[in-house]
């Protein structure tokens, strides 16, 4: 049997529960073709104690996304051929309290549609049935708004919806990817953030970065808010630099047709 999506609702029950008793636990740590949010690098750094340039370098590669052109990371395999997670161990997840996303919503696959008039966003959940996962064999029922209250995962999908909000207008403005040094510099605001935050404040780019003052003072002590003003600094750059060459292909097609 292939893997399965099936829709249900926000407070429709499904039948779940993964922990060391069921026969596949950890195998979907395995395998592993894992992409990190932005929130997520910032949890998984935090809760190691590391730098953000250091959690960058030893756990995770660089890549460019296929549908958006900006900068993606995903979490490098310990083992390139099992492709195991580097935090994974035989008792489980060694960073469970600052999972990412994706394993916090797992066996739920949530799906968020943003309305152009009105800007509003509506998630729809769809449940994964994968042949591999015997937690659906449990004796544990909830709903998908259960499920996102115990998981803890409530913060990561109203901080992932920043996210892509900036794919959205990345998309809306042109397709494929950045110029080099744009993509550096959105790959330093979205994930590298202690590098991003001596840009700003040690480099003098906050005057010119187009990031509100409340939270451009707010980022100085609060990661958080700095990766807000990371995703609102990604925001103007997109802007200024497809409004610099929409100007330079109207220059271009004007010397054409003159």
């Amino acid at each position: 049997m292939d893997a399965q999506l099936t829709a249900l609702g926000l407070d429709e029950a499904f039948r779940f529960a993964c922990g060391p008793e069921v026969a596949c636990f950890n195998d979907c740590c395995r395998d592993l073709n894992q992409a990190l949010t932005p929130y997520d690098v910032l949890r998984l750094k935090r809760g190691l104690g590391v730098p953000s340039g250091r959690f960058l370098a030893e756990f995770t590669r660089r890549h460019t996304g296929p549908g958006s052109g900006l900068p993606v990371v995903t979490l490098a395999p310990s083992d390139p051929e099992t492709l195991v997670c580097p935090f994974v161990s035989a008792a489980g997840c060694r960073v469970y309290p600052d999972r990412p996303a994706s394993c916090r919503t797992y066996p739920l696959v949530r799906s968020v549609r943003r309305y152009r008039e009105t800007g509003a966003a509506v998630a729809s959940y769809f449940i994964l049935t994968e042949p591999h996962c015997r937690g659906f064999g449990g004796n544990r029922t909830q709903s998908a708004r259960q499920w996102t209250a115990d998981q803890g995962i409530g913060d990561y999908n109203t901080e992932n919806d920043r996210m892509m909000e900036v794919i959205s207008l990345k998309n809306g403005l042109r397709r494929g990817p950045l110029s080099p040094s744009s993509a550096e510099g959105v790959y330093t605001a979205l994930y590298d953030l202690d590098a991003f935050r001596r840009r700003l404040f040690d480099d003098g780019v906050a005057a010119e970065s187009g990031v509100g003052e409340d939270l451009l003072e707010a980022a100085r002590h609060d990661e958080l808010a700095l990766l807000r003003a990371g995703l609102e600094w990604v925001k103007q750059l997109l802007e200024r630099t497809f409004a610099r060459w929409t100007v330079a292909l109207c220059r271009c097609r004007i010397r054409d047709t003159g």
